[in-house]
């Protein structure tokens, strides 16, 4: 198998554990043992390889066409999602921020996560709902004092998460968190790249668009704390444990720094890409 992508789906009103085999086909890996991506992803390097000898010799019971199944987000329910603010030099710039010289960490709550189709709900008690393009990476080995240096060996893959703002909640106080974690405000997928199929995810064009109108076009390579970093400074602090999930920052382009600010509206089109990974679309809707 080329390309190892990790994905939840459900069919037949179960959800289940998956990869992409075959551009267009899933395999159910709870066949093989494992009943979430989680406990798969906690499993290490023997569960890859059981995941590649299974692509090879998977039994027809356990193959889903991808067009009849739905996809949920890669880890629905994180431990922890942990996300990193003003973490692009343009970013930084275009917000009139000073270049920091420590990440700025603020976390999303599980019951935020969406996955790739299900609506992002604006809150009625919200008057300014931004989107943030963003690339994150998922911990497969865990640990504390990990050195920047050893960084690859607890990277278990990529995808992509749309950091979406409530920027008047944000801004109410010093503390970013309410603004952060609405109910739906961390769509996630539309699955997981292993680690090996990205050379350097610090060299990875990101762009969102909006009723495909783009709104934000950068690079990773425009990251001030890179992965390594981010490890380093985040297991210092705390245990990363298999499957968390770390957002690492939105480019320049977000909708509060337009003239005039361009925020979300009932009926958009938000489409998230990073073409090494994938495509992140979500509609956005009116809470009713």
């Amino acid at each position: 198998m080329t390309s190892m992508r990790f994905v939840t789906f459900e069919a037949g009103g179960q959800v289940k554990p998956g990869v992409i085999s075959d551009v267009d086909t899933v395999l159910d890996l709870s066949t093989i043992g494992y009943s979430t991506l989680l406990q798969f992803i906690e499993a290490g390097p023997d569960a890859l390889e059981k995941a590649a000898a299974f692509a090879d010799q998977s039994p027809a019971s356990a193959r889903h066409k991808l067009s009849d199944v739905k996809l949920h987000a890669p880890i629905p329910r994180p431990r922890k999602l942990i996300c990193v603010g003003l973490n692009y030099r343009d970013h930084a710039a275009e917000t009139g921020a000073q270049i920091p010289s420590v990440p700025t960490i603020f976390n999303k709550f599980a019951t935020a996560v969406i996955g790739p189709g299900d609506n992002i709900v604006l809150p009625r008690v919200s008057k300014a709902p931004d989107y943030e393009a963003e690339f994150a990476f998922v911990i497969g080995r865990g640990g504390r004092h990990i050195a920047a240096e050893e960084w690859r060996n607890h990277v278990f893959g990529y995808t992509i998460v749309n950091d979406v703002s409530g920027r008047d909640y944000q801004r109410a106080t010093s503390q970013w968190l309410m603004g952060k974690t609405f109910d739906t405000f961390a769509p996630m997928g539309p699955w997981i790249v292993t680690a090996d199929e990205i050379a350097d995810p610090h060299s990875l064009d990101i762009q969102i668009a909006v009723n495909g109108e783009i709104l934000q076009n950068s690079n990773t390579r425009e990251l001030i704390f890179k992965i390594p970093d981010l490890i380093t400074f985040l297991s210092s602090v705390f245990t990363l444990e298999p499957g968390d999930v770390v957002s690492t920052g939105t480019p320049a382009g977000v909708g509060f720094v337009r003239k005039p600010p361009r925020f979300l509206r009932a009926g958009d089109d938000v489409v998230v890409k990073i073409p090494a990974i994938g495509e992140l679309r979500n509609p956005v809707v009116a809470e009713t």
